[in-house]
């Protein structure tokens, strides 16, 4: 039997023997946790990004207006030439009755507590927790954004999220007061094949318009004056999602908004669409290994966008990347790119200097090949 040592009146263990005791239970925790599904984790990581992506830019309030909405048959808008007959002050006035203080403050809050409780929850898991250890889950695995340019990211994504938490308020207020929209809420109201068809094609429609936004604003003027803020972020964050400029933040919400007045889709069919475009933003400015899923053959993994903030004019693609592979803007093997080779192309690996390949290859050898399928770099 082991001896104990009394000191202050108590009895306990040998100091080696306590030590030998406390090892072995943090040997065991280990050996508990390492035991538990990888789906586990995964998915509450899922959940949270899900939620950070519907809340950031206060869309969670759009939400519910719509559900509101169609379930007062009531507020539906009937004529657009309501102006004639009102005061166009009188007439603003009734259909954004409330954006002040209730939407907007409600929109702006939750979107704050979101944006930096998740994002700040994945930056702490991933960036904190597991440093030590970035080739088993980050892209880019040997570089780092500074401390400088991750508060700088903070900063301006906070700003864009606040333009985007009252745009939001305001559209939930212009549809809770009857606003024109071409949103329904009665399924099947322009025929069952309509039913069908409306969410990819208005998801497509919507994506390869971004597609060409995104292009464009990666030709020279338009990159060096507004999109080249966003690229600040090599090595992008979930908080790089809405760290740009907030014009482009501006254009690129007028896409997604457009189908609320131009194009009849159901509410949830909608509000479906804009929660899975958030979610792979966020994903796919992690700069985690994150891979789509079997279900998801249009969907690139998160490396395609990574490559695209490493490499700067290439993979254009947001949610498809057939868009690329159409127009030949999808980075190929036997090119180059950097952040002063526009449109693109690339440059063909045989009219590179000697000094380019070097550093090519050393931007290539920095990639994780695990963020690839079948976990193999296909660029080396």
């Amino acid at each position: 039997m082991c001896k104990t040592t009394v000191k202050n009146g108590h009895t306990g263990s040998p100091p080696g023997q306590a030590l030998k005791k406390e090892t072995k239970v943090i040997k065991d925790l280990d050996k508990d946790w390492s035991t538990i599904p990888d789906y586990i984790p995964s998915g509450i990581v899922s959940v949270l990004v899900f939620i950070m992506g519907i809340t950031m830019r206060g869309d969670w309030l759009l939400f519910m207006a719509h559900y509101k909405r169609s379930q007062n048959v009531d507020l539906e808008f009937v004529e657009k030439n309501e102006t004639e007959v009102t005061e166009l002050g009188l007439w603003l006035q009734d259909r954004f009755a409330g954006l002040w203080p209730d939407q907007i403050v409600g929109a702006t809050v939750i979107s704050y507590l979101f944006f930096f409780g998740v994002g700040g929850f994945l930056h702490l898991r991933y960036y904190v927790m597991q440093k030590n250890k970035p080739e088993e889950w980050k892209c880019q695995p040997n570089k780092w954004l500074s401390s400088k340019d991750e508060i700088h990211e903070i900063l301006v994504g906070w700003f864009s999220l606040t333009i985007g938490s009252v745009l939001s308020a305001a559209l939930a207020t212009w549809v809770l007061n009857g606003g024109y929209t071409t949103i329904y809420y009665e399924f099947g109201k322009y025929g069952y094949l309509w039913a069908i068809l409306e969410t990819p094609v208005v998801f497509l429609v919507t994506d390869y318009i971004t597609y060409w936004m995104h292009r464009v604003y990666h030709l020279p003027f338009l990159y060096k004056h507004f999109h080249k803020l966003h690229h600040t972020y090599k090595q992008p964050t979930a908080f790089s999602v809405t760290a740009i400029h907030p014009i482009e933040f501006l254009n690129i919400q007028c896409v997604y908004i457009m189908p609320m007045f131009v194009i009849p889709i159901h509410a949830v069919c909608y509000c479906t669409m804009l929660c899975y475009i958030y979610y792979h933003g966020i994903i796919d400015h992690s700069g985690i290994a994150f891979k789509r899923l079997w279900f998801q053959p249009w969907q690139p993994d998160c490396i395609f966008h990574d490559n695209h903030h490493q490499y700067f004019h290439v993979n254009f693609g947001f949610n498809v990347e057939l868009w690329d592979k159409i127009h030949g803007t999808m980075r190929q093997k036997d090119k180059i790119y950097r952040e002063d080779i526009f449109y693109g192309a690339g440059k063909d690996i045989k009219e590179a200097t000697k000094e380019e390949l070097a550093a090519d290859e050393m931007e290539r050898f920095d990639e994780n090949p695990l963020a690839y399928q079948e976990n193999k770099n296909k660029y080396i």
